[in-house]
């Protein structure tokens, strides 16, 4: 601390007594404050938190005050970004596209709607899909939004204007474009806040997006049904609202941060500016007496970089071999595939059923505004149900998946457009109310870096799937199956994945319970959200043994 601090009494003797004690005393007083002299030179040299780090009290930026300005600065932010996801699902247009494009207004048949123009849309979402998830992360997050905003805009632009086969594919082209921008949206909401917030700013997006989507639907519908307008003049209110969404988009904050490569490259300056701390600890260390001093080998960007994609892969190994895991990634791929093939089809459904029956209404926008409640409210009920999930998962999916496989069979055969509403209405009411077990139960185990990998592999995955199934058995060149077969096909599909399940269910339940009367001991309770109190001081990780 001072010049004396080092020296023993005796030492501290051969001075002059008064001016010993007066030097002592200052010590003393500048040790009870822990505010002693830095030179300039030492403060130059030292980043902000090594300083906070010297002085052990807290730092500047976390007075009150400053606090304050930056809780209300992402306040403002987050409203603002749920504002324009609000106003870009308001599309009143979009649950009536499919008899849009089958009307006399446009005359498209419905072969050509089935077996030409829908599957382009799962065909641009695979071939978009990883662009979109990295340049994401490497632009920060707006102009993917604004890519989005675009996209949107140029849909219903072709759709008021277009006329031809090939204008509807590429309407189907850049509806894929939308879907695979939406996590930009979905992302960019965590760069905004600190860890600490991200469970209740994800349920204000996600609030926000489906709200939209109600409102849109119900809006869509009244201007059917009671103000018996156009299709035309709702997709040009459609295009009033995604073009206001873009102009949104246009006036959003730059983050100055995102998940993967942004944070390397801080992480990259903060080496610079310290190079200190990336010195590991037994370096710093005097080597004792005999040994030889440890050898400190400097790595170049590429190789930190090589390590950061390697402890990537050695994560994701690990995560395979993890059962509760793999199970609910597989049941994120092959389910949400049979779940988005129904939602992309089942208006042709709708429209050959009431068109067989003579059924003028048509009540798309309800059903949409309806199944999106519905969904909202097992998302939501979903979050207080607690099992041993560790044991009963199989089982819980087993069973939901016959109900979807039987709401699909009333929907293939069905001749009743209100028993096909309903059906749809349950069907997507059940793969809601997995979604977001399924989300805390990857999410819980996994850190934030890795749970966006695996989400987005996961997705990347059901949607080869999704192509695959659309190269076989809908698109022209494949069997192209008409639409009520394609629903047959669905439950066939649906009932293999329940077999499945349920054997895989039979399977852990035995084996539990042989284990449970071998030793006689209790089964642990599982949580839905097993996540660690404090996650910023304890961070998630899939490598932790279960």
């Amino acid at each position: 601390m001072s010049q004396f601090a080092d020296l023993t009494p005796e030492k501290k003797s051969q001075f002059d007594p008064p001016a010993a004690d007066m030097l002592a005393e200052r010590d003393k007083s500048r040790a009870a404050d822990r505010s002693f002299v830095i030179e300039d030179t030492d403060v130059k040299a030292l980043m902000p938190e090594d300083v906070e780090k010297m002085f052990d009290g807290p730092s500047l930026s976390e007075s009150p005050v400053e606090e304050t300005v930056e809780h209300r600065n992402w306040n403002w932010a987050v409203i603002f970004l749920c504002f324009y996801g609000f106003m870009a699902s308001v599309k009143p247009g979009e649950p009536f596209i499919t008899p849009y494009l089958l009307s006399p207004e446009k005359n498209f048949t419905r072969q050509q709607v089935t077996n030409e123009i829908t599957p382009v849309l799962t065909y641009s979402y695979m071939a978009v899909l990883v662009p979109a998830f990295l340049l994401t992360d490497l632009l920060r997050y707006k102009p993917v939004l604004v890519i989005q905003g675009l996209s949107h805009v140029v849909i219903c632009i072709i759709l008021l204007f277009g006329t031809t086969l090939l204008q509807m594919q590429f309407m189907e082209f850049f509806y894929g474009i939308t879907m695979a921008c939406r996590v930009a949206y979905s992302s960019y909401i965590f760069s905004l806040v600190k860890p600490e917030f991200y469970q209740r700013v994800a349920g204000y997006s996600r609030s926000s997006t489906l709200l939209g989507v109600f409102i849109g639907s119900v809006l869509g519908q009244v201007c059917i049904s009671v103000g018996n307008i156009s299709f035309y003049t709702l997709n040009a209110i459609s295009l009033g609202f995604v073009s206001f969404g873009l102009l949104l988009t246009l006036c959003m904050p730059w983050p100055k941060r995102s998940l993967f490569f942004n944070q390397m490259s801080n992480m990259e300056n903060k080496e610079l500016q310290n190079p200190e701390e990336t010195i590991p600890e037994m370096v710093k260390e005097k080597p004792k007496e005999g040994e030889l001093p440890p050898v400190v080998t400097i790595c170049s960007t590429s190789c930190r970089e090589d390590s950061i994609f390697g402890h990537m892969l050695i994560e994701l190994r690990n995560f395979v071999k993890r059962p509760n895991l793999r199970l609910w990634s597989l049941w994120w791929i092959f389910n949400s595939t049979g779940y988005y093939l129904v939602l992309f089809y089942v208006h042709i459904l709708w429209n050959k059923v009431y068109t067989a029956t003579e059924n003028k209404n048509v009540y798309n926008g309800g059903v949409e505004a309806a199944s999106t409640l519905l969904s909202t409210l097992t998302s939501f009920v979903a979050g207080y149900f607690k099992i041993r999930w560790n044991i009963w998962s199989e089982l819980v999916i087993g069973v939901i998946t016959a109900m979807q496989a039987g709401l699909l069979l009333i929907m293939g055969t069905t001749q009743n457009i209100w028993v096909c509403y309903i059906s749809y209405i349950l069907f997507r009411g059940f793969y809601q109310f997995l979604v977001p077990i399924a989300t805390f139960q990857i999410a819980s185990s996994l850190s934030r870096e890795m749970c966006a990998l695996v989400f987005g592999i996961n997705t990347f995955l059901g949607t080869i799937l999704k192509t695959i199934i659309s190269l076989i058995f809908i698109d022209k060149k494949g069997l192209a199956l008409d639409i009520h077969h394609q629903f047959l096909m669905y439950f066939v599909y649906f009932i293999i994945l329940t077999v499945v399940y349920l054997t895989g269910a039979a399977v852990v339940i035995v084996r539990h319970y042989r284990n449970h009367s071998a030793t006689g001991g209790e089964a642990t309770h599982t949580e839905l959200s097993p996540v660690a109190e404090n996650p910023e001081t304890e961070p998630l990780s899939n490598i932790k043994q279960d």
